[in-house]
């Protein structure tokens, strides 16, 4: 499917500082978890994701380095941004998927997308904060509260109750079954699957789940 945009390890050229709060190192896996600094203020304000009136403020948020595990089985740093509360946890979770081999294809802050979720959705990113509304609703997302997480959205289509999907990439997803081992087949999202099963342990919801309408890349708090 071509669907894939180029990554050329982004996170491991960027020059930035930061305040690590904390390290998380296990069995070779580490991830940072730091506040948001005034560069990452100005990514997030330039990139269209944080503006005045969003219902978080940025000292309640928290920017977390990621190592995971891509679609061509190496190693890469991503990047996420999520509430203080769920922070802790959701390094505990990608934690966990590294550990068992899911694979992600990309980790990038949804600013690097000018804060729309159809392009980051179009580079198959995986990314969690973005002050944004609800589909449909004037309502503000789960995103704009840094509690939820869309994981290889491609692969994990925003399905409507009508049966439509908007992502052409995502049309051969829609029956929801794994064929094979490849990459992409694993990164799709089945209710017995162990990456789920991993969310739900935390105590996160899993759009899969919901009648009707089903986001199967979509996981709140």
């Amino acid at each position: 499917v071509n669907h894939r945009f180029g990554y050329n390890e982004v996170m491991k050229n960027i020059a930035v500082a930061w305040i690590v709060l904390s390290v998380s190192v296990f069995a070779g896996y580490r991830a940072d978890i730091s506040v948001i600094t005034p560069e990452i203020k100005q990514r997030m304000i330039k990139g269209n994701s944080y503006r005045e009136g969003c219902p978080v403020g940025l000292k309640e948020l928290r920017y977390l380095r990621i190592r995971h595990k891509n679609f061509s089985g190496q190693e890469q740093w991503g990047e996420l941004i999520v509430h203080q509360e769920v922070a802790d946890e959701v390094v505990k979770i990608f934690e966990a998927l590294y550990e068992a081999d899911y694979p992600i294809y990309q980790m990038r802050l949804v600013s690097d997308y000018q804060g729309k979720d159809w392009q980051s959705i179009e580079a198959d990113n995986t990314s969690a904060f973005n002050c944004r509304r609800a589909i449909g609703s004037r309502s503000y997302s789960k995103h704009a509260y840094g509690k939820a997480i869309d994981i290889n959205p491609i692969e994990n289509p925003y399905i409507s109750r009508s049966g439509h999907i908007s992502h052409k990439a995502s049309l051969v997803y829609r029956k929801r079954v794994h064929k094979n081992d490849t990459a992409e087949d694993r990164a799709v999202l089945l209710s017995e699957d162990k990456a789920v099963g991993i969310f739900k342990k935390y105590g996160w919801q899993w759009g899969g789940d919901w009648s009707g309408v089903k986001d199967y890349q979509h996981f709140a708090k």
